[in-house]
């Protein structure tokens, strides 16, 4: 029988050694099988195969000597256990998670579901190169997410809810970056150090932390014949809107600067690795600046374009004194030294920023939330 092994490695098969002899990577995504999925896939392996099949190292599961006259005779019967072959070669790979927050403790995120939508989304795309995403649940990092073009590491931000709080420590002991300080009987959080692990609100027995979920993303990851740790281009965010902006803009510049066989890596290489951050970061400030703020309720807005530094931060530690705690202020700012200064100097003072907003006239808009002494 005459083979196209082309055509093949696109519906999963893969060649073995003897003459016409092919081994079928199932389509599993995030690494979980129904109970009817695995019989059918014995029943397979017992019919066409040796009787026996090998998992691989990216949660898939491989049918090995089977005859290739007998292909659309081994995808019919796999179909009737909803069983459908995988892809090869050049194309999106299907996607790798832990199991997430449904069964977890310690993740942030559910990557199942992220996993699923990530493969109807990008699953089979025609690309120059292979091009893997893989889906972890926390800061424990089981899927090694740098180890793939895409990474995606579940975290979150959390807040600090006084009015529950024991003032036990137990939320400081958890913290693996020390970030976290009880004095007085109030806690402060040193952003600067946390890795939005989320170990603090999962440990702390009153429930005294508000949980916002969201990712950590990184490019270019390499485990084979060239290794290289991906990269985490901008820091911690939220919502699955942005995720996929990025993750769209990202499989587009592949499409168009790799050449066959590359790597994500390797087209970042060619084109530059700062203009691809750069490209990046822009997608990641504009769409994270066009979130409504009205979505946060601002209590009190101040005005500092008309002032220069330093009287541009007494204005706003001024304002922010005026507020209780909790509340928001909105400060409307000049570019340059009132943007490189004001941000810093309120965030030295223990206050939460929230924001910053350019609003690309040579003026930003930074939220901030008072938090008390």
């Amino acid at each position: 029988m005459a083979v196209d092994y082309a055509t093949l490695k696109k519906g999963g098969w893969m060649r073995q050694k003897q003459k016409n002899k092919f081994a079928l990577r199932v389509h599993v995504v995030g690494g979980t099988l129904t109970a009817e999925q695995l019989l059918g896939i014995q029943k397979v392996a017992d019919k066409y195969g040796h009787g026996y099949v090998h998992l691989t190292a990216r949660q898939s599961l491989e049918i090995p000597w089977m005859d290739a006259a007998d292909i659309e005779n081994i995808k019919k019967d796999l179909a009737e256990y909803g069983v459908t072959p995988s892809v090869c070669g050049p194309r999106v790979r299907t996607t790798t998670a832990c199991q997430g927050s449904a069964t977890c403790p310690s993740a942030c995120i559910d990557t199942q579901d992220l996993a699923k939508k990530i493969d109807k989304r990008y699953f089979a795309r025609e690309l120059p190169g292979k091009f893997k995403f893989g889906v972890t649940g926390c800061q424990n990092n089981c899927l090694k997410t740098e180890e793939n073009d895409i990474g995606i590491k579940g975290a979150e931000r959390v807040e600090w809810l006084s009015d529950k709080c024991i003032a036990c420590g137990v939320c400081v002991k958890a913290c693996r970056e020390n970030a976290i300080e009880l004095k007085d009987g109030k806690i402060s959080i040193d952003m600067d150090k946390c890795s939005y692990c989320g170990r603090c609100a999962k440990a702390c027995p009153v429930d005294a932390y508000e949980e916002h979920p969201g990712f950590i993303m990184s490019w270019g990851g390499l485990f084979g014949n060239h290794i290289h740790r991906g990269n985490q281009i901008v820091p911690f965010f939220e919502g699955e809107d942005t995720l996929f902006k990025l993750c769209d803009a990202t499989v587009d510049f592949f499409d168009k600067n790799a050449q066959p066989g590359d790597r994500l890596q390797f087209a970042i290489d060619r084109y530059g690795q700062d203009k691809f951050d750069e490209m990046i970061k822009k997608i990641y400030d504009e769409d994270i600046n066009k979130e409504e703020v009205s979505d946060i309720k601002v209590d009190e807005t101040v005005d500092i374009t008309d002032v220069v530094c330093p009287v541009t931060f007494v204005k706003t530690k001024v304002a922010l004194e005026e507020l209780d705690d909790g509340q928001i202020l909105s400060v409307h700012m000049n570019d340059g030294e009132p943007v490189q200064n004001v941000p810093r100097s309120v965030k030295e003072e223990g206050h939460q920023i929230l924001k910053l907003i350019d609003n690309e006239d040579g003026t930003y808009d930074l939220i901030v939330k008072k938090v008390g002494e």
